[in-house]
């Protein structure tokens, strides 16, 4: 079991919370993790990249100085490949790039799972009691990260509701904000430290349990 301490605002710790570690797949899968990553950051690429060749670009199409007696090389137009400016010699040009690739939905999910788990294990997620705030300050949400030592990149988990805590947060420089139902491995591992409040915790916590019940019972129903 993992002990993770729960902090207040003030960066007391005020109690603990254990979590099993075999709802998050028992250990770190480091082949999954990456295989998750590369995935998402795959999906990501638009494919839109284009080039033109020389009668792509505008420009006159004459020579640029005469042929002979000027002592330089011999030059035509300005639209060449060899010329500043000029269009490419085997452009590309397709309409769209097919880099999109898929994971089973299983590995997708033990994955965002797993990358919790590494974050528990290298104790780079900070639990506070609430993160609600009356009005947007960040200024204290700036005071409550220092208390607990996060000075990198780092990733806030929210209630959809909560509403105060994200404008608090947008204009941090190296944060990122995200509901805690769409936290994934890919932005996990692209932050240093994982920030959420107790109940968005344990509302991930309990979805994971429920799909490591539920595919422990497929599994036996299956074996059977």
């Amino acid at each position: 079991m993992i002990q993770l301490p729960i902090y207040d605002k003030a960066g007391k710790q005020v109690e603990t919370l254990s979590i099993d570690e075999q709802t998050l797949g028992g250990e770190v899968k480091f082949a999954l993790l990456k295989q998750a990553y590369v995935t998402t950051h795959t999906n990501q690429r638009q494919g839109s990249a284009r080039t033109k060749s020389r009668g792509d670009i505008v420009g006159s199409t004459r020579k640029i100085y005469k042929q002979k007696g000027t002592g330089n090389a011999r030059a035509g137009a300005s639209r060449t490949p060899t010329r500043k400016g000029g269009g490419v010699c085997f452009k590309k040009d397709r309409t769209r790039e097919a880099f999109r690739s898929e994971l089973p939905k299983k590995m997708r999910r033990l994955a965002n799972r797993n990358a919790l788990l590494a974050k528990l294990v290298d104790n780079e997620v900070k639990c506070f009691v609430d993160l609600n705030f009356a009005a947007p300050r960040t200024a204290e949400f700036v005071t409550m990260l220092a208390t607990v030592g996060v000075n990198r990149t780092t990733l806030i988990a929210l209630d959809r509701a909560n509403r105060n805590a994200q404008l608090s947060a947008r204009n941090i420089e190296g944060v990122d904000t995200c509901r805690v139902d769409q936290m994934n491995v890919f932005e996990l591992l692209n932050h240093r430290y994982l920030i959420l409040d107790k109940a968005a915790l344990l509302s991930f916590l309990d979805e994971s349990c429920f799909e490591h019940s539920s595919s422990g019972r497929a599994d036996a129903k299956e074996t059977a």
